[in-house]
């Protein structure tokens, strides 16, 4: 296997445990803690990782490294932050998992389908779509019904993920010559 594969891959499922860890602490500043999470911040470089890994890969080896990535990230996520008493807990690693897979995949396909654009269509439009439906699905199931303001969390977490979204073009334009476009 390749070293690059797999830094990514452990890259990945370290976004992922971060995430899952940090989105449980609201940020109490400026009234924003019934709107935004920490883990608004850190979850946005999944997609960076992802849309790398299929610039250079190609699609397959791109969900392989989402599988990887899910298997670390979920398991240490499950071993080190996951309460078995806690009810919401629970519903955050599955609510996680869940939206994780989905929506990483989602851009993987989209970003397939869009790397022939100028550079910054496909990683823009993919990680816009995989962002709504990652943020939408992992609020729903981890929040909805626990009396936690989730469509308040999930609206400002997905603002903080489309500005995320926007920055992280940076470093995928200087990452392009590293991570040669796939033959595929």
């Amino acid at each position: 296997m390749n070293k690059s594969f797999l830094i990514l891959s452990f890259f990945m499922g370290a976004v992922v445990l971060s995430s899952n860890f940090l989105v449980q602490f609201p940020i109490n500043y400026y009234g924003l803690n019934e709107i935004l999470t920490y883990g608004a911040f850190s979850y946005p470089i999944a997609f960076l990782i992802t849309d790398l890994a299929n610039r250079s890969y190609g699609k397959i080896a791109a969900r392989k490294i989402v599988y990887l990535g899910f298997i670390i990230g979920i398991s240490f996520t499950l071993f080190f932050s996951t309460n078995y008493s806690d009810l919401i807990s629970l519903r955050i690693a599955v609510g996680s998992g869940t939206a994780f897979l989905i929506a990483q995949l989602l851009d993987i396909q989209i970003f397939d389908r869009l790397r022939r654009n100028k550079w910054f269509v496909a990683p823009l439009a993919s990680s816009i779509f995989g962002s709504v439906v990652d943020t939408f699905l992992f609020f729903s199931i981890s929040f909805a019904g626990t009396g936690i303001p989730w469509v308040t969390l999930s609206l400002g977490d997905l603002g903080v993920k489309l500005f995320v979204a926007l920055i992280m073009l940076i470093p995928f334009r200087l990452l392009l010559s590293t991570f040669k476009p796939a033959t595929q």
